[in-house]
């Protein structure tokens, strides 16, 4: 719920919260709130009530039919009366050809299909591309947007721990010795970390080996034999189990890792410090490119993140974000954004939690990585597949060919108009003696739904 990358070590007195993961063991626990008190109702109401909040985007079609139909419709009635009462015999029957040709040549077909088109080719392009749209409004919004906030883990990071770096400090094991020996160690345990170093090593070629007298110390790490050695990691509490310390230059590196958003942890071998071991979420391959080109296009990368100051500022100093704010909670996250759009701006929102949920809703799009949470992916408007960040730089250029198409499918379709209806009315004819007949009107207008069709099929 929190978007730690790292489990959080809880104690007696600790608070616990409903719907997050109890990686091992059991424990007891009081329920201080429940049913609509507890923070999964409450991130539920946020959803509904940000959803519910947004006002439907008046589409330009819309407000411009609203005045074209009756100018059109005035334009018919006044041509048949100037024929009817001025024009030659037989005026009846000219008077109601020319009226027919002038609502034929002016249907606003072609105004009708000039938005959907665009915006139904435009989505089935964004999933060829792995962007998935549930609102089309997303589509029209996307390429005002201003603000980009985003989520830390699992959004810009992987949202697992993976092995760093192993550093050994004593002359008796070294590097590979070490992971082997840890990996062959944490293979017993179902931590996270403990995966993340058995996977380090897998990927080096290390088999893991026999384990005895495996033992877990609750809050410090773990025990064990190997190949004869007794080996031990975990934390610096658990060098103090041993009366163990670092000496001042590796204590130093130790702490510019931590600084790093790295989570450290000791190795004793034979009751001797031989080294450390670091672990960390990384930040995905496409990260880093994707934020700097949407920042090259003037948008704000805001990060948001419900984990710790020192990781967050590790990731935002790497990545160079415009700004960051950490040990978050979800209604925090929702009441960011609402106060970024309070400033005026037109804020997107990336990210895969459900502690994510309520500031998707909120935000003018929201986008949802399709690796991440049902409820992230129900309250957002746009879901990337991949759960790649490239993908935001995608949907946003669709965004803008999407509605650079729609304007000129409008183009296309007002020129017809505004070159057909004074033909249609007889303006050629004390000229040339030229009529257009309401068969060669309906063909015109036919033309000016196929351009804007042929137009918009130029989007794929």
């Amino acid at each position: 719920v929190t978007g730690e990358s790292m489990p959080v070590h809880k104690t007696i007195g600790n608070p616990v919260i409903g719907s997050t993961v109890n990686k091992f063991g059991t424990f007891s626990f009081e329920a201080t709130k429940v049913g609509k008190d507890t923070v999964l109702s409450q991130i539920i109401k946020m959803v509904e009530d940000a959803g519910g909040s947004k006002a439907p985007i008046q589409r330009l079609a819309d407000l411009v039919s609203s005045y074209f139909v009756p100018v059109v419709i005035a334009i018919a009635m006044a041509t048949f009366g100037t024929w009817y009462f001025f024009g030659p015999a037989p005026a009846f029957s000219l008077a109601l050809i020319n009226f027919v040709a002038v609502l034929i040549i002016a249907c606003p077909c072609a105004l009708g299909l000039a938005t959907p088109m665009s915006i139904m080719v435009g989505t089935g392009k964004g999933a060829k591309q792995g962007i998935l749209v549930k609102d089309a409004r997303a589509i029209e919004e996307m390429h005002k947007v201003t603000t980009l906030v985003i989520d830390k883990t699992g959004t810009i990071t992987q949202g697992k721990p993976s092995l760093q770096d192993v550093q050994s400090i004593t002359d008796k094991h070294n590097a590979v010795d070490i992971l082997k020996n840890l990996a062959s160690l944490e293979s017993s345990s179902e931590h996270p970390l403990a995966h993340a170093i058995v996977e380090g090593a897998e990927n080096k070629g290390l088999k893991p080996q026999k384990v005895d007298d495996f033992n877990s110390i609750t809050g410090k790490g773990i025990t064990g034999k190997v190949d004869g050695l007794q080996i031990a990691i975990g934390n610096k509490k658990l060098l103090e189990e041993f009366d163990l310390t670092l000496d001042q230059e590796h204590d130093e590196d130790v702490k510019q890792r931590q600084l790093e958003g790295q989570t450290v942890m000791f190795v004793v071998i034979d009751k001797e410090v031989a080294g450390f071991i670091s672990v960390a979420d990384p930040i995905k391959e496409s990260s880093a490119d994707a934020i700097k080109h949407l920042q090259d296009q003037g948008l704000e990368v805001i990060m948001l993140t419900g984990d710790n100051k020192n990781t967050a500022k590790a990731v935002a100093d790497k990545l160079g974000l415009d700004g960051y704010e950490a040990d978050l909670l979800p209604e925090n996250k929702y009441e960011k954004v609402k106060a970024l759009q309070e400033e005026g701006k037109i804020v997107a929102m990336a990210g895969d939690g459900i502690n994510d949920a309520p500031a998707l809703a909120q935000a003018n799009v929201g986008i949802a990585m399709g690796t991440g949470t049902d409820v992230a992916i129900e309250s957002a408007s746009l879901t990337l597949v991949k759960g790649e960040l490239d993908g935001i730089v995608r949907a946003r250029k669709l965004s803008t060919d999407v509605m650079r198409n729609i304007k000129q499918n409008l183009f296309f379709a007002f020129v017809y108009n505004m070159l057909g209806v004074p033909i249609a009315a007889g303006v050629l004819f004390p000229v040339f003696g030229l009529l257009l007949s309401p068969m060669l009107a309906a063909l015109a207008m036919s033309l000016s739904s196929v351009s804007v069709i042929g137009n918009s099929l130029r989007l794929r």
